[in-house]
């Protein structure tokens, strides 16, 4: 007996599948496929958002799934999970600083920088866990091991993410809500894009191949913004704090490098940490709702339906929960935010079974397809940022 047989959604109805033309049952994961690929056919067409019409409300759709969530105890904090993941980054950590010490002055030192860019991505998927309230039992203890973890070890402001983050969960991929969508040198709605000038509008027009290019500068960014707004006139919880765990933090970082290596190569040290940082952060969480349905700022979507249709997963069971720090079931964690990472996987199975019984499509795909939808979409929009009046054919008679 499935778990919707034991909790019945509302509608009674039968779910009808897609299919093909043969009649055979498609999954969701293929009918978004096509669908891609009939939108890249189309070419430059105008960008359109999903309104309350496109997707109906759905009632009571979360409270019958967050019950059966709740009965099985995948709400349950994971504390040795998380204990036994601090300790293997601890020795990680000890074994780059055991490497970068015996190396010396020595161009193998940037296999440590990369190394270090790599373990601090992954204290930020901690710090990420912390902010949501997974790890530990309580708030407030919570939020101090989100602020040590986000300020003290990756250097990143987490009032300035947590401000910014807790928009996106409320409303993902709503324009003009979700800061995730907001226009940052890469334009992910077509009306930016359109208004992109000069060097934006050069970048905005290849930004699907130039994506994961301009992710080695997302490190640097990331510091940028948190001081930036740390350094800001308006109020800021921790503001003090976080500046002086960011400060002990480049000193601890900083110092050795260029007290030990020559000048060019500690530079170039630091480079690299910041570049493998930025892409490893930015390939991670990109896959989740880039390329998914954008919603109309004033549409009114019921939260299982707003979570779920602009999330996808991201299929490869453990490697790719360890991976991306649980970040591959993305459906199941905008549902559920305080779930901890072990509980995700059974999640899924319970989500995906009221999925199929509410019709609503369930999005998973592999790694690299996800990649593929991200470039294809972001180029789809970076054809706003070309001149109406030019035409393509006469453009190309032109380079002839």
């Amino acid at each position: 007996m499935s778990l919707s047989d034991r909790h019945p959604p509302l509608a009674s109805k039968a779910v009808r599948r897609p299919t093909d033309r043969q009649g055979h049952a498609i999954s969701s994961t293929d009918t978004l496929v096509r669908a891609d690929a009939v939108a890249s056919r189309l070419g430059p067409v105008r960008q359109t958002y999903a309104g309350t019409d496109t997707y109906p409300p759905i009632a009571r759709a979360y409270t019958q799934v967050s019950q059966v969530v709740r009965e099985t105890g995948l709400l349950r904090r994971a504390v040795w999970f998380y204990a036994l993941v601090g300790v293997a980054l601890a020795l990680a950590f000890g074994g780059v600083v055991t490497g970068f010490i015996l190396l010396g002055d020595s161009w193998f030192q940037l296999l440590m920088a990369a190394a270090l860019g790599i373990l601090f991505t992954q204290v930020a998927f901690l710090a990420h866990e912390a902010a949501h309230k997974q790890i530990l039992t309580t708030g407030p203890a919570n939020d101090r091991l989100a602020r040590i973890l986000a300020a003290g070890v990756v250097g990143i402001s987490l009032s300035w993410w947590d401000a910014k983050h807790t928009r996106h969960h409320a409303n993902p991929n709503r324009v003009g809500k979700d800061p995730d969508i907001e226009v940052d040198t890469i334009s992910f709605l077509d009306a930016d894009a359109a208004e992109a000038r000069g060097l934006r509008r050069w970048i905005t027009r290849r930004q699907g191949w130039l994506f994961f290019p301009l992710l080695t500068l997302e490190g640097l960014n990331l510091h940028f913004l948190g001081l930036k707004h740390l350094f800001s006139r308006e109020p800021v919880k921790g503001r003090w704090l976080e500046l002086s765990l960011i400060a002990l933090r480049l000193a601890v970082v900083l110092v050795p490098v260029f007290l030990l290596l020559p000048l060019g190569m500690a530079f170039a040290f630091v480079g690299v940490q910041l570049a493998v940082f930025g892409v490893y952060m930015g390939a991670s969480f990109a896959p989740n709702h880039k390329g998914m349905p954008i919603i109309a700022h004033d549409a009114k979507l019921d939260f299982f339906s707003k979570q779920v249709r602009t999330s996808r997963n991201i299929s490869g069971g453990w490697w790719a929960t360890t991976l991306m720090g649980g970040l591959n079931y993305q459906v199941e964690h905008h549902l559920f935010p305080n779930m901890p990472r072990p509980h995700l996987a059974k999640a899924r199975e319970i989500v995906r079974d009221y999925c199929a019984s509410f019709d609503v499509p369930y999005t998973e795909t592999t790694l690299w397809r996800s990649y593929g939808i991200v470039i294809e979409y972001l180029n789809r929009v970076g054809i706003a940022a070309r001149d109406p009046f030019d035409c393509p054919a006469a453009a190309q008679l032109r380079r002839a």
